[in-house]
């Protein structure tokens, strides 16, 4: 564990450049957004797809986009084709994995949807052929990928292509959460704006800078964007605006990512050590939370138990997601109480010594805090990811180990968020290989743990 707090300086100095060239991409972005904006002005939706850790991204993209984290703001039609499991694996059965989302816009697709498509490296097959199809039928087709931009940015699949230009897949992930939920300020931006989207002209890429706007947090649109507000203004004006705004908040949450990381490098070594001493004991982790904090716990859950990497490299390590079975949640919701449908489920499934993991960016859901109770009964170790300074998850005797962002902006919290996660699952490995219960062919026969009474 000593060298932990360095190796966390590491991992976080690792993230500053492909997510600050982010900013290089500033006016695609605002391309990507008006092309957005006029598409669901039209009674277009959006139909997000992705495998793997992308699949947690299509589904975070789709509540941000259908339930606004400003208050006021319009909801928008956003589906996740990944969602349906029953769906996605049935036509993966006939048809292979590649097809499935394809045949899903076959049958759902309009011409007048958006497509967004995500793909760590740009190679994934389900997802440009997807993209192939959608623009083949005229959808406005968007692209969110990794490394160079693999088969789907060379041959041009998607209209509008966005790069993180890493080769580390969870840095590519960081930097896809911080890009789509540009996509949502950015096109609310553009919908508070109808008189600028009725003009012919195309955003002018050469247009001058305006001054850049940093408050991204409270004081709803009009705090994110006080340009909105200064009365009608030309395309490519907005464009120039909508341009510079990016590149403001993308400088903001690198310097954000800079300062947790700094601020948090023992914290995140003394969990490591912890997690993976629970693990080498047999510990099984849960995690949970809600809406756009439901996909984070769920990448979570896909980054221990499916690393992507050969066992030698990266040790899976066993992990579930509370809000899952839909048919578990929804009927825990129906006939006992929404704030109870993670504690319940501790209660049937956690073991003393388990790792309970919860993901909020207020620190104050009542169904979080209450299956962190749960778990702190059950003699589970506790750990929170939270913004705000933390808020009742800061509370004495609940958490563990509190992770809480300083930050009031919902999306900048969850960008953080997901650095954190990545960079202690990096820790955990590292000790999990130091550990003498764990070889380089993988884990030992886990310890049994007695069944609870």
């Amino acid at each position: 564990m000593s060298e932990s707090p360095d190796m966390v300086a590491t991992a976080f100095d690792r993230r500053v450049e492909p997510i600050a060239q982010l900013s290089e991409a500033a006016d695609a972005i605002a391309a990507a957004c008006l092309a957005m904006a006029r598409a669901f002005r039209a009674g277009g939706r959006l139909l997000v797809f992705g495998t793997g850790t992308a699949a947690t991204d299509a589904q975070h993209v789709s509540v941000e986009f259908m339930h606004p984290v400003i208050v006021g703001k319009r909801a928008l039609p956003a589906f996740s084709l990944a969602a349906d499991s029953a769906t996605v694996s049935g036509l993966a059965r006939r048809g292979g994995l590649d097809a499935v989302f394809a045949n899903q816009l076959r049958v759902l697709g309009r011409s007048q949807d958006i497509a967004v498509g995500v793909s760590g490296d740009g190679d994934c097959p389900a997802v440009a052929q997807a993209l192939t199809v959608a623009r083949a039928s005229g959808m406005t087709t968007v692209a969110l990928v990794g490394a160079d931009g693999g088969q789907i940015a060379a041959r041009e699949l998607a209209e509008h292509c966005l790069v993180v230009r890493s080769g580390d897949h969870r840095v590519v992930k960081e930097g896809h959460v911080t890009l789509y939920h540009l996509l949502w300020e950015l096109t609310h931006a553009y919908l508070e704006q109808p008189h600028a989207l009725d003009q012919a002209s195309a955003p002018d890429a050469s247009a001058p800078d305006a001054p850049a706007d940093n408050a991204s947090s409270g004081g709803g649109i009009s705090g994110l964007y006080p340009f909105l507000y200064s009365g009608p203004t030309s395309l490519d004006a907005l464009t120039a605006e909508v341009a510079a705004s990016a590149r403001a908040k993308i400088a903001e949450i690198a310097d954000l990512r800079r300062s947790v990381g700094e601020a948090e490098g023992e914290s995140l070594a003394a969990c490591a050590a912890a997690l993976a001493a629970g693990f080498s004991q047999g510990a099984t982790l849960l995690a949970f939370g809600n809406g756009g904090s439901s996909s984070d716990a769920q990448d979570i859950v896909h980054t221990f138990l499916d690393p992507g990497a050969p066992e030698s490299v990266a040790a899976a390590l066993p992990a579930l997601c509370l809000t899952n079975d839909t048919a578990v949640v929804t009927a825990l919701s129906n006939d006992v109480g929404f704030d109870v449908v993670f504690a319940r489920q501790l209660q049937a499934v956690g073991r003393p010594g388990d790792i309970a993991v919860a993901v909020s960016t207020s620190g104050g859901s009542a169904n979080v805090l209450a299956a962190l109770a749960a778990a702190r009964k059950a003699g589970m170790t506790t750990v929170g990811f939270a913004g705000y300074g933390g808020g009742k998850m800061a509370e004495p005797g609940l958490v563990d180990h509190l992770f809480a962002v300083p930050s009031a902006s919902v999306h900048r919290i969850q960008e953080v968020q997901t650095t954190l996660y990545h960079v202690l699952w990096e820790l955990v490995q590292q000790d999990v290989r130091q550990d003498a219960g764990l070889t380089a062919a993988g884990p030992a026969p886990r310890t049994p743990q007695p069944v609870r009474g």
